[in-house]
């Protein structure tokens, strides 16, 4: 009966530990990788299970919006809306949808379809407890990585007698500094609005955005003076 050769087991001992080795590096990127991509999106995102609230305050309209995201692909949740120049008010369902998103090394880019439908209610001028229905669509398309962030969407709101428009935004941001995950970042940004046919059809915000973890907060002041506000709670 031969016995293996000594140089043999020591082979086949130095393969396993490097077998072992491979698993713990393989182990390791995949971590950072996740961190990295988490670093990357410089706005809280829904994960499949969870929940985001979402509160804004501009020029045209106060928004409040509650959503559940069942997977990376989609969205569904309440959607509170008041135009402040027409005085109307709309509530409903908004549906978001994820049609393609591109995960590079250092940047990601996403291209989304926004739809809503509900009722609109207004007491402006002629209309007294006027209801009917309401329905909006658009998209939303975002670039970025660690450093610059630019954004365009756009909306088209439908309901028939109380208000009809059409309106797009486009933003740019920097960051001034770059920060690990978990601790602050901050954005500088430049927003413009355009709605024709509004009173103020074109807008520019210079805006200060600061989030951490699972909380974002925007601030900003525009060329009429009119202040923003902006907070989203991922839960």
């Amino acid at each position: 009966r031969s016995t293996p050769k000594p140089s043999s087991a020591a082979s086949d001992v130095y393969k396993r530990q490097g077998e072992k080795m491979k698993i713990f590096l393989c182990k390791i990127v995949l971590v950072c990788t996740f961190i990295l991509i988490k670093d990357i999106n410089a706005r809280p995102i829904s994960y499949p299970g969870g929940w985001t609230l979402m509160q804004a305050n501009d020029f045209s309209k106060h928004s409040f919006h509650l959503h559940y995201s069942p997977s990376i692909d989609y969205s569904i949740g309440y959607r509170a809306e008041y135009w402040r120049e027409k005085e109307w008010q709309f509530h409903g369902l908004q549906l978001n949808y994820l049609i393609k998103r591109l995960n590079k090394p250092k940047s990601q880019t996403n291209f989304y379809l926004k739809n809503g439908i509900g009722l609109a209610t207004s007491n402006y001028e002629a209309f007294e407890n006027k209801f009917e229905p309401s329905l909006f669509t658009g998209i939303l398309f975002d670039w970025e990585d660690r450093r610059f962030f630019t954004s365009y969407q756009n909306q088209a709101n439908y309901a028939s007698s109380i208000d009809k428009f059409f309106s797009q935004q486009f933003r740019i941001g920097v960051a001034p500094y770059l920060a690990e995950y978990g601790y602050l970042h901050t954005w500088i940004m430049l927003q413009a609005n355009h709605m024709p046919g509004s009173r103020k059809n074109l807008t520019f915000t210079p805006m200060l955005r600061v989030f951490k973890g699972d909380y974002l907060a925007e601030f900003g002041l525009n060329n009429y003076k009119d202040f923003m506000f902006n907070f989203i709670k991922r839960f």
